[in-house]
């Protein structure tokens, strides 16, 4: 069966058994099975010249986080409801309203307002 790639990634997946998901996710994105059974093939690492994949089998409760962002694979071995937790993300700086002419902001700046 030809594997599913999902942008954006739900936050729930439902996966029947021998459905594979390929997807990205983030550094410390956590992977929580809801129910049924999977194996989780880790992004690619490299190891001096060889790179490798970690398998990992899930089963029901098990949550897993991930160290390395990058690319995942997720087969199902029986039906699988699974949650994705993204990392949480640092709130953005509040950008500086833009001055509306140049010269306002030079008058500003020798005035001290």
């Amino acid at each position: 069966m030809q594997p599913i790639t999902l942008d954006p990634l739900p936050d729930t997946v439902i996966l029947q058994a021998g459905q594979s998901l390929r997807t990205a996710l983030d550094p410390a994105t956590w992977l929580e099975v809801l129910e049924g059974r999977a194996q989780l093939v880790s992004p690619p690492s490299w190891f001096g010249d060889t790179v490798f994949t970690v398998k990992s089998p899930l089963a029901d409760g098990d949550v897993h986080r991930l160290e390395r962002g990058g690319w995942i694979e997720l087969s199902a071995l029986t039906p699988v409801r699974l949650r994705v937790h993204a990392p949480q993300q640092a709130p953005a700086p509040a950008a500086r309203p833009a001055e509306p002419r140049p010269v306002m902001r030079l008058v500003r700046l020798l005035t001290g307002t």
